[in-house]
């Protein structure tokens, strides 16, 4: 009796330990570790190179003066906004006004004798014609009835003939002379006055004054090259654009070309707009392996002054539409492969061998190895296993920053 207890008692504890067993199965699902995932999805990428500049004027000149004087009106000083054309000073030269006075005094009396030489032009002309016509009529009444004419008379008339066209022809010559002479005095007269007009300093673009190195009553010399450098009247930089100047890297040359907008940050002003690539040097330097690349930078308010600091953010590669995830859910390997664990629809670890394309700051492009919207592991693949049981918890935006 007391043995057919114990084995019902010994039964009952092996089914009761089964159906325990049966019960922990059915459970496993819910207790699976959670595992944070994010899904493929489509977006725009674009990797970029950052680089540093300063603002340079898109032109700066000294402004010298062509003709030495003193200044008698200064109408500009220390960031003066300028116009083309206008007058920045006047300078006063008091030798060279008396020059264009007697420029004019031998223009007229050039005149003058050029009205004279054709005075005496015509007298001669008229002489000429005079003699010749008396030679003709005596030659004529010889040859008709010879005899009747002295044969002196005849000579006679032949050498006032001859007199009177040389008369003609040297009276030609003064009158070209006089004409030659009106010719010089003239080009000197027009080559002092324009001299004389450089006495009005004039702005050669649109500008603003950024220094000013002489004021009313300073002498100013005339810029030669002697002494260029030794004293101008102002700085002038065309500020309305600007220049940034950047180093462009040997590897980012075939992916920059002249036209391509690129996005311009500057920190001081906490502002970012954008430039045009205008030109680049064509040549990589052999020191440095740059190229010369500028950028111009629109600049119509003014808000931008040379010798800022900015960085240039030149786009190199670009994908339209890509299947990307964020650069924590990509285990990289070597020539552009790479491994991500993907949670497939019994939420087991799977790892796929990927290809990957462009990576930006937070973004990799999988160029093959996974479909839209599946569902990868972010973070360090280390602690899951292939075949893996896992509970995927899906992260946000904010999650992934």
């Amino acid at each position: 009796m007391k043995t057919s207890k114990w084995l019902l008692l010994v039964l009952g504890s092996l089914g009761c330990a089964a159906g325990c067993q049966r019960g922990n199965k059915v459970d496993a699902a819910p207790s699976a570790p959670a595992a944070a995932v994010v899904r493929v999805t489509r977006r725009d990428l674009a990797n970029d190179m950052e680089i540093a500049s300063e603002f340079q004027p898109y032109q700066e000149i000294e402004v010298y003066a062509k003709v030495s004087g003193y200044i008698k009106k200064l109408n500009v000083d220390w960031g003066a906004h300028v116009k083309q054309g206008q007058v920045l000073a006047v300078l006063e030269i008091p030798e060279l006004e008396q020059q264009l006075q007697q420029d004019e005094a031998a223009v007229h009396r050039s005149e003058n004798d050029l009205d004279r030489a054709r005075e005496q032009m015509n007298q001669a002309d008229s002489m000429y014609k005079v003699a010749h016509l008396g030679y003709t009529r005596l030659q004529n009444v010889q040859k008709s009835q010879p005899g009747l004419v002295a044969q002196q008379d005849l000579d006679a008339a032949e050498g006032k003939d001859l007199e009177a066209n040389a008369g003609a022809a040297g009276a030609k010559d003064a009158l070209a002379g006089a004409e030659q002479a009106l010719l010089v005095a003239k080009a000197t007269f027009e080559k002092d006055r324009a001299m004389f007009a450089y006495s009005q300093i004039t702005a050669p673009f649109d500008g603003v004054v950024t220094a000013m190195d002489a004021y009313t009553g300073a002498l100013l010399p005339a810029g030669t090259s002697s002494n260029i450098g030794t004293s101008s009247l102002c700085r002038l930089s065309q500020n309305d654009r600007l220049r940034l100047v950047i180093p462009l890297p040997e590897r980012a040359v075939p992916d920059v070309h002249v036209g391509q907008t690129v996005s311009i940050r500057v920190s001081s002003l906490n502002k970012t707009s954008t430039g045009k690539i205008v030109r680049v040097s064509g040549q990589i330097d052999r020191q440095t392996r740059t190229m010369h690349t500028e950028v111009e930078v629109p600049n119509p308010q003014y808000e931008l002054l040379p010798g800022m600091y900015a960085s240039v953010e030149l786009p190199l590669h670009e994908a339209v539409h890509a299947l990307s995830v964020p650069t924590q859910a990509v285990q990289a390997t070597a020539d552009g492969k790479g491994t991500v664990l993907v949670v497939n629809g019994d939420h087991r670890i799977e790892r796929r061998n990927v290809t990957l394309g462009i990576q930006t700051a937070t973004d990799v492009e999988i160029v093959s190895g996974v479909q839209e919207n599946d569902q990868v592991i972010f973070g360090s693949q280390a602690q899951y296993q292939t075949g893996q049981l896992v509970t995927p918890k899906q992260l946000n935006s904010e999650e992934l920053e």
